[in-house]
């Protein structure tokens, strides 16, 4: 399967008044063609950084991508001018923002923000850009899109503002769509919805999706993949059959712990002891060290080795380690 996108090694730090913040450190991740990678884990963990890296959206300063490369079908984007990278955004990469609420202009009507990007990529009249606009608004399931056209976003519903900025990110048909938490603000039955049509349009455009969220219960419907971030660094990684039944680093065992079940009832759920580690001063060792169950002396001491459990999933934790297995094994027989 061809790879649009490639991330090696990236990081990246925000110089404040209290330091500086590491706040991505050496992402590697890749992507292929009509496919849909879901970046997991906790606020501040780092996935919505790497996403606005990918569309060179950080601001410098205080932001700066201090090493790494991030190449898109054979472009280093890292590497582009901004000139050059105007050229992308919009035409060959799109995103949807968190919150559809403040994603969309209030002083522009919706059919102006529509065909702007595609009068500013495409050069086509006016014209053009209108009737487009209007296949676009019926893709995204939005009725009359003639008429609605000419309303402006506080005319509309989030779950139909959320519509209208996915119908922006696809106007100019991208290769690459990033969705940044695109069901956060949304309700249950409008966050179904989304996700169906995701589904629909990525079924019939064929664009690969990188999808940033906390929600496993998003994950679960449309990811393909699923890539597993803590303080910063991805730390498991493989399909979403992978992750969800054959689990093995422990912090993703306690994210899927703590969603709360259907046969559940009367229990209490089990939360994730403990708070992420402070990245001004990242630690050498698992970052997960200090709330993990099962962590050992090394885990504090040195980064684990990634270790490859089959071609599709990888995770970066001692346990893996033949010696942790001998250790685990022995303790069993003498119990």
């Amino acid at each position: 399967m061809e790879k649009i996108l490639e991330v090696n090694n990236l990081h990246v730090s925000f110089v404040t008044y209290g330091g500086e913040v590491k706040a991505v450190r050496g992402v590697n991740f890749d992507l292929h063609k009509g496919e849909t990678l879901a970046i997991v884990g906790e606020s501040g963990c780092g996935k919505s950084v790497t996403a606005n890296s990918i569309m060179k959206l950080i601001p410098e300063p205080p932001g700066k991508i201090t090493d790494g490369t991030i190449h898109f079908k054979g472009k280093e984007l890292t590497k582009l001018p901004n000139k050059e990278m105007r050229k992308i955004r919009g035409a060959d990469i799109s995103m949807i923002f968190q919150d559809p609420m403040t994603a969309l202009n209030p002083t522009l009507t919706v059919g102006d923000q529509l065909t702007e990007g595609l009068m500013t990529h495409r050069s086509i009249s006016s014209k053009e850009a209108k009737k487009e606009a209007i296949e676009m608004l019926e893709l995204v399931g939005i009725p009359n899109p003639d008429e609605r056209l000419k309303q402006y976003p506080h005319q509309f519903s989030g779950g139909m503002r959320q519509r209208i900025v996915i119908a922006m990110a696809l106007i100019c048909d991208p290769e690459l769509l990033i969705a940044d938490e695109p069901t956060t603000a949304l309700d249950v039955t409008i966050q179904a919805q989304i996700l169906d049509l995701f589904d629909r349009i990525q079924k019939k455009t064929g664009v690969s999706i990188i999808l940033i969220t906390h929600d496993l219960g998003v994950v679960a419907k449309i990811a393909d993949r699923i890539a597993v971030m803590y303080a910063g660094k991805i730390i498991e990684v493989g399909t979403k059959r992978e992750i969800f039944y054959n689990t093995q680093h422990p912090y993703t065992q306690g994210l899927l712990n703590s969603v709360p079940k259907l046969n559940q009832k009367g229990e209490k759920l089990v939360p994730i002891d403990g708070t992420p580690p402070d990245l001004f001063s990242p630690p050498v060792g698992c970052p997960f060290t200090a709330r993990c169950p099962k962590a050992m002396e090394v885990c504090e001491k040195v980064y684990p080795f990634k270790s490859a459990l089959s071609t599709t999933h990888e995770v970066d934790c001692w346990l893996q380690d033949e010696r942790a297995k001998e250790l685990s094994a022995s303790h069993a027989a003498t119990r």
